[in-house]
């Protein structure tokens, strides 16, 4: 018998089977001749039960995909972090501004791990004498200055950590914004508390200003996060912020609490104001 009169035999007997044999033949192919897993998979497209672009039995898989070394998995995953795209690009943004003034300082010859107070200050660091009267734009270049690399790069880890978490919840251009304005906060603060003359330096108080953002939206629900990942990111900042403000009235570097304390607060109230005007949708339960 040839093989168009044997796929003909088949089509005939297969056309008068069940949809449920029809079925239980193409689900079994493998148990049988290709040809009857064959047929029965043309009798269900005929009948408009599977889809016409379904694969024929005993195909070839395709192999899977060799699976990444470990150091290129690590560079991709560290490329999305800080590559921008068009929905996520303050975090980059901040990130690449911080280590541009940095490089910028060291090139001019500032120390890269103990700069001197005189050269901070020529860069425009929180001089309380100044920030408070002739240059209160000491209050947001503060900021992007950092005492040393080890600063530098423990403020880039939280930042990396909490802008990626907030632009994902409230966009980038809301990022920014509370990011500055939380900055200033934190810098307003640390003037008005050290009562002596203070000069400081560092995105930390901008970053507290993230922690305060999120707990707010944490507490209020303003973002459609489940109540579950909710409470996470509540215990998680209850956790972390009082563990950083120890840290800080332990050491010794450049820490400044009450910036922390200052930023903490504006990103708080920044939070409970985005939480009132936004009106999202009720959580997912």
């Amino acid at each position: 018998m040839t093989t168009m009169a044997a796929e003909s035999t088949l089509a005939e007997l297969f056309a008068q089977k069940t949809d449920a044999e029809l079925l239980y033949f193409a689900q079994n192919a493998r148990r049988y001749p290709p040809a009857l897993g064959a047929a029965a998979v043309r009798e269900l497209q005929q009948r408009g039960l599977v889809p016409t672009e379904l694969v024929e039995p005993h195909q070839p898989a395709v192999p899977p995909a060799a699976e990444q070394p470990w150091y290129q998995l690590a560079a991709d995953t560290l490329g999305r972090l800080l590559w921008p795209s068009t929905s996520y690009f303050g975090t980059p943004l901040l990130l690449a501004l911080n280590f541009l003034v940095f490089g910028l300082m060291v090139a001019a010859g500032v120390d890269a791990f103990q700069p001197r107070a005189t050269d901070l200050i020529s860069w425009g660091s929180n001089f309380s004498p100044l920030s408070l009267h002739q240059q209160p734009w000491r209050l947001l270049t503060s900021c992007f200055l950092h005492g040393g690399l080890t600063h530098l790069l423990l403020n880039s880890l939280a930042l990396l950590f909490l802008g990626r978490l907030t632009e994902f919840l409230i966009g980038p251009l809301r990022l920014l914004l509370i990011y500055l304005l939380s900055g200033v906060g934190g810098s307003l603060t640390s003037a008005w508390w050290h009562t002596l003359g203070v000069n400081s330096v560092g995105a930390s108080g901008a970053i507290f200003g993230l922690y305060g953002l999120l707990l707010a939206l944490a507490l209020t629900g303003a973002v459609p996060l489940s109540r579950q990942q909710r409470y996470g990111l509540f215990w998680l900042i209850l956790l972390l912020v009082p563990s950083q403000l120890q840290a800080g009235l332990e050491g010794s570097g450049p820490t400044d609490n009450a910036a922390h304390l200052g930023g903490l607060l504006t990103g708080s109230l920044l939070g409970l104001l985005y939480a009132l005007f936004t009106r999202k949708p009720a959580p997912v339960k």
